[in-house]
């Protein structure tokens, strides 16, 4: 465990998009933490190198392979976990795309209901299947991946600000419910990060200086942490 990290023993942690980029990294930091992590993603080969880099630390990890753009199994991860842990402490909420970056007037609709589908409602059904669990818990956290871009115009950005600004209301309005609980609702806009989407974004390489995955897991840890008080607020790295 690094300096100043949580202690994060015995806690059950849910990780979406974990199987590369910022979600694996998040999972290993909260798997050095202590917490055994539930790692959510569609790739099952790079879902098994993290399990493998969280075990070879120490860690404690359980996979759940799947294809989070199928809201209907989505659904089904609030009673898998019950069934299997019987608790939830926190969520992650990273999964998530980048959607065409062209004119609005250009997009075809089922690029717009694929990046809503996956940055927005996928979230809210995490919320709806894992509710129940994270207010058993007696520091439920939730902290969702988030950009600035949901409150900036950007030219060709439409689908992937549309979908994050919807998520950023989503996130406000849930931490607003969770006021007189013991959860925490908090977003991390973590900026430029070299992952795969960066990569999709700038493929001849951005001109801008850009943190590596592990860089940005600080700003998660800390609102994972059953001492956090933050409610509704967004950490921008």
């Amino acid at each position: 465990m690094t300096k100043n990290a949580p202690d994060l023993s015995g806690k059950i942690a849910l990780i979406t998009g974990a199987s590369r980029g910022i979600g694996a990294a998040v999972a290993k930091g909260l798997a050095d933490c202590g917490a055994h992590v539930v790692l959510a993603a569609r790739t099952v080969g790079a879902l098994e190198e993290v399990d493998d880099a969280i075990q070879a630390a120490g860690g404690k990890a359980t996979l759940l392979p799947m294809d989070l753009g199928k809201l209907t199994e989505v659904d089904k991860i609030g009673p898998t976990i019950a069934e299997r842990f019987g608790a939830l402490d926190i969520l992650v909420g990273n999964a998530g795309t980048l959607g065409p970056l062209s004119p609005v007037g250009h997009v075809k609709p089922n690029d717009w209901e694929k990046v809503m589908k996956l940055n927005f409602h996928t979230n809210t059904r995490l919320i709806r299947t894992c509710d129940p669990l994270l207010r058993q818990s007696p520091a439920g956290r939730v902290v969702f991946t988030t950009t600035h871009l949901s409150e900036e115009a950007h030219a060709y950005w439409g689908p992937y600000s549309a979908s994050k600004a919807a998520l950023d209301a989503f996130i406000r309005v849930y931490a607003s419910e969770c006021t007189n609980s013991t959860i925490r609702v908090n977003g991390v806009r973590p900026g430029a990060v070299q992952t795969e989407m960066l990569k999709d974004a700038f493929p001849g390489g951005a001109e801008f200086p850009v943190k590596q995955p592990e860089d940005v897991v600080h700003a998660f840890l800390d609102l994972c942490d059953p001492e956090c008080v933050k409610n509704g607020e967004f950490i921008s790295l």
